[in-house]
């Protein structure tokens, strides 16, 4: 596992976004080999997405082989309600990179067989040769998308009902009422985020410095989905020195050495 220690937010969205831009204009995808991409929701993202967009604009990177899967979506709401992520997306990345369409993929939380809409999910992520890169970001709890503490480490894409902290956290974008966010989500499972060649978490603030310790000296526990990522080959997680005031001085001095030099 990599754990890229970064100043601020700014730099781990710079850091995060030329690392995505290098593997897409790496794997020269195409219309018949494209580039596979997992995508979260959230504010941690937000760093990310303006700069890949940006440098979609200068012509720094394309998406237009590039295959996407969003990591979850609520059970539900309308897709255009303005707290979709599906509404996310679109105003935050999709509609300002040359994306096509039929290249996006997020899960149907009105689907009227929810459990077939999950399983086709996953049928849909095989039959493109798998994700190429998830990323991600990490609850307070150590939540990576809707795996809740207690989620099984072997999970696959499902329904999942909400924890009270989820729940208490996601109010910020209904309004501050906890009462108006939906209790339920479709979310990728834990093994489908890890089934992917690489996976990068941002984490960001002091507010995540539990989880972050949790994914880098603790134990891999079913509390912490987040840990998960120990077992990963090409695991990545790119936090910012306040995401790191729970790590030992040692632990965080290790990972600085040994990134000095890479990209």
């Amino acid at each position: 596992m990599r754990l890229i220690i970064q100043p601020d937010y700014n730099r781990i969205a710079t850091w995060t976004a030329n690392y995505i831009a290098r593997k897409i204009n790496d794997a020269q995808p195409t219309a018949q080999r494209p580039y596979v991409l997992g995508l979260p929701t959230g504010s941690t993202p937000l760093g990310v997405y303006a700069i890949l967009a940006e440098m979609n604009r200068q012509k720094l990177v394309s998406f237009e082989h590039v295959v996407t899967f969003n990591m979850d979506e609520y059970v539900g709401i309308p897709v255009n309600h303005e707290q979709s992520y599906h509404s996310f997306m679109w105003k935050n990345f999709f509609s300002k990179i040359d994306i096509h369409l039929a290249n996006i993929h997020i899960l149907d939380g009105n689907a009227s067989n929810l459990e077939k809409e999950c399983e086709e999910y996953e049928a849909k992520i095989l039959a493109v040769g798998g994700i190429d890169l998830f990323l991600g970001g990490v609850g307070v709890d150590g939540h990576i998308a809707f795996n809740e503490p207690g989620s099984s480490l072997a999970s696959r894409t499902r329904q999942k009902s909400l924890t009270t902290d989820t729940i208490l956290a996601n109010s910020r974008f209904f309004g501050n009422e906890s009462k108006h966010v939906p209790h339920k989500a479709l979310t990728v499972g834990v093994a489908t985020i890890m089934d992917a060649k690489e996976v990068v978490i941002l984490a960001s603030g002091h507010s995540k410095a539990r989880a972050v310790r949790h994914a880098v000296e603790e134990s891999i526990s079913h509390q912490w989905t987040v840990s998960a990522i120990q077992m990963h080959p090409k695991g990545v997680l790119v936090v910012d020195e306040e995401a790191c005031d729970e790590l030992m001085v040692g632990t965080y001095k290790y990972f600085l050495d040994i990134e000095k030099g890479n990209i």
